[in-house]
């Protein structure tokens, strides 16, 4: 396994000062998979103090459970003491934490066996719980008991269906089990996490297995709401994989046959993000109508959505054209094609890019109030027609402005 080098610099650092270390979790798993890992976390047998003292530069960051961030050359690295988790009183969070100096009992506490091996140069693989042959077999499973593992903590319940849509494993049969059995804990999941295990499980290679949370029983316990609306056949869900992994163009593609303020209300239910759910309310209540492959149609489009979007619009029309109407593959084509000569021409199609504004029209007479945002719409509409007419003597003639003098 190839560890970054300031990672193996920590690791030997700890060993010089007589304790064991580390690499461990979802970077041995991503490594053994020939994947980079985002992060390097450590593992150790040094207390938090000990490895503050040791390292220069630290920071705090869960010290009361044990981790301690140590920067080298501006990189962050969590080195967490061995530990023990308390009772679970929450289902979620630990009553109390005890270091150990075990690493056996450290590793013994974690959710499933692919994410309990630790490795370092010295000792290699260490893999107490078949992590290793359950990665070559392609299988999720709990470490010891999936009951204990899921009453301790609710939320992997999620990350077992997560961790199966982002590795395309299977969840093995008592596992998934003892999902279905110990799922009403996840009432007392908060929603914000939830939203954040459903959006990983939407932007994983295979969106499909949303279908799992609900074939489990556990969708009554996170949001009916988002099941009951959500399209979760395996058929109408496999297309989601076509869409690029954007948070709000998943969430819409699950979202899609909603109105729009519904598919909002659902996802504010999910103490979703204001921008994500503002996205996935414009994609949804506009995809179904169809665009026509004319330049003014185009322009109004663009000037009705934020520019970004107008091209995730496209995007989510082409893999779901079936949906919105008979032959509006082609249709997509040429609308496409005219779009890139809009923006090739620079066509103005918002009022920052008209040739008047508020001032230029208050400065030629006209007074302010309701009837001047009336009067820049109506320009602004004339130019999405006709391009050309974007100039300020023109629009100011057009809005019964001459000279900068109000015509009677």
């Amino acid at each position: 396994m190839r560890v970054p080098a300031d990672a193996e610099q920590i690791i030997e650092k700890l060993n010089e000062h007589g304790f064991e270390a580390y690499v461990v979790g979802g970077c041995v798993r991503d490594s053994l998979l020939g994947k980079e890992p985002e992060d390097w976390d450590i593992t150790t047998s040094a207390k938090p103090g000990e490895v503050k003292a040791i390292f220069s530069r630290t920071i705090d960051t869960g010290i009361q459970h044990g981790t301690v961030t140590v920067m080298l050359n501006r990189q962050g690295y969590e080195v967490t003491t061995y530990r023990v988790d308390g009772e679970y009183e929450d289902g979620r969070h630990p009553k109390s934490v005890d270091f150990t100096t075990s690493l056996l009992e450290d590793l013994k506490r974690r959710d499933f066996t692919i994410n309990a091996m630790a490795y370092n140069g010295r000792e290699g693989l260490v893999d107490a719980f078949g992590g290793m042959e359950d990665l070559e077999n392609r299988v999720i499973r709990c470490v010891g008991s999936a009951v204990n593992r899921f009453t301790e903590d609710a939320l992997r319940i999620l990350r077992a269906v997560r961790f199966s849509a982002q590795l395309d494993f299977r969840i093995e049969d008592e596992t998934y089990e003892a999902i279905s059995l110990i799922a009403p804990n996840l009432e007392k999941v908060s929603k914000e996490r939830i939203a954040t295990e459903l959006t990983k499980l939407l932007l994983s290679g295979h969106p499909e297995k949303m279908k799992r949370v609900s074939d489990t029983g556990a969708s009554r316990y996170i949001s009916e709401p988002f099941f009951k609306a959500a399209v979760l056949s395996k058929g109408e869900l496999r297309p989601l994989g076509c869409l690029p992994a954007v948070k709000y163009m998943r969430w819409a593609g699950c979202l899609r046959r909603e109105q729009g303020e519904t598919a909002a209300d659902i996802l504010r239910d999910l103490k979703m993000d204001c921008d994500t759910m503002d996205r996935v309310k414009i994609l949804v209540s506009r995809w179904r109508t169809p665009i026509a492959a004319e330049k003014p149609a185009i322009r109004r489009v663009m000037n009705q959505i934020p520019g970004d979007l107008f091209d995730s619009l496209l995007c989510f029309q082409e893999v779901f054209a079936g949906e919105v109407g008979e032959g509006y593959g082609e249709t997509l084509k040429m609308v496409k094609t005219l779009a890139e000569e809009i923006r090739e021409a620079g066509d103005p199609v918002n009022l920052k890019e008209l040739a008047v504004d508020g001032r230029d029209l208050m400065a030629a007479g006209m007074n302010p109030g309701p009837a001047l945002g009336k009067t820049l719409n109506a320009l602004m509409e004339q130019v999405l027609e006709r391009p050309e007419c974007n100039e300020r003597a023109y629009l100011l003639r057009a809005a019964g402005l001459k000279n900068g003098i109000k015509e009677s």
